[in-house]
């Protein structure tokens, strides 16, 4: 069985599926996905995400404010802390810091961070990070935050094989997209190889970034199964090997989460 350890499950497109998130979770269940990790990106939306996992007993939740959110209010430690406390919540994110997209907002995410990372800190929960060409800064508030006593992963991850070791050091667990599959990934092939078994996600970051050969559709949680497929094959093990570690290492990252 595989756990879809990233998906926005507020953000599907549901056409396909007579607009039914059961349908399209059944969907994903046909193909040997057995839970999902479903992650807020605001203040406005971590309630609702947290209100999907409600009606689930295989879906979590995690809440917290994407460093590229500008819409809605800015992460409230309170707030956050009040809802973590729910039980289906697992986990503080996806939070951290995007130096591709928006460099002119380089304070406002390390403070939005670094407060998300308060919370974790408070509810001891690990963190779900979104890091893009900001690896020193990144790890540095990882570190100044003791993110050893807590844990977390690096989702969808696309940087050097430097920054996830250093985070691998840390104690973290890295997870693999799409992104793997697609013509001009080299460098996340090269990472993806090298990481080890026991540290390894995978996710499709729903509705977003759809693995080939499902690549320009939108994406959905069933499709992680592309993603391992190809991962096993890349990393030379077999799929029953990859799945069944990865799903292992879903519940040994995030303690909160129950098969």
């Amino acid at each position: 069985m595989l756990v879809d350890s990233h998906c926005h499950l507020d953000r599907l497109k549901l056409d396909a599926y007579d607009n039914n998130l059961a349908t399209a979770m059944q969907a994903a269940e046909q193909e040997g996905v057995s839970h999902f990790l479903a992650i807020a990106v605001s203040m406005e939306n971590s309630p609702q995400v947290v209100s999907i996992a409600e009606q689930y007993p295989n879906v979590f939740a995690t809440v917290g404010v994407h460093p590229l959110e500008q819409e809605g209010k800015e992460p409230d430690v309170d707030a956050l802390v009040a809802l973590a406390d729910h039980p289906k919540v697992v986990a503080i994110g996806e939070m951290g810091l995007d130096y591709y997209y928006a460099k002119e907002t380089i304070q406002q995410q390390q403070q939005r961070f670094a407060s998300q990372l308060q919370v974790a800190q408070q509810v001891n929960k690990p963190v779900v990070i979104h890091t893009r060409e900001a690896k020193a800064d990144t790890l540095a508030l990882l570190r100044s935050h003791t993110i050893e006593k807590f844990g977390g992963v690096l989702h969808c991850f696309t940087e050097d094989w430097d920054m996830a070791r250093q985070a691998l050091d840390l104690g973290m667990y890295i997870s693999i997209s799409g992104i793997v599959t697609f013509r001009q990934a080299d460098n996340v092939r090269e990472v993806a190889k090298k990481i080890p078994l026991d540290r390894l996600l995978v996710e499709t970051d729903a509705p977003y970034l759809a693995p080939v050969p499902f690549r320009g559709k939108s994406n959905e949680p069933k499709y992680v199964k592309a993603v391992a497929s190809f991962l096993a094959e890349l990393r030379g093990e077999s799929l029953t090997t990859l799945a069944t570690q990865t799903s292992a290492n879903f519940f040994n990252l995030f303690k909160d989460a129950k098969a």
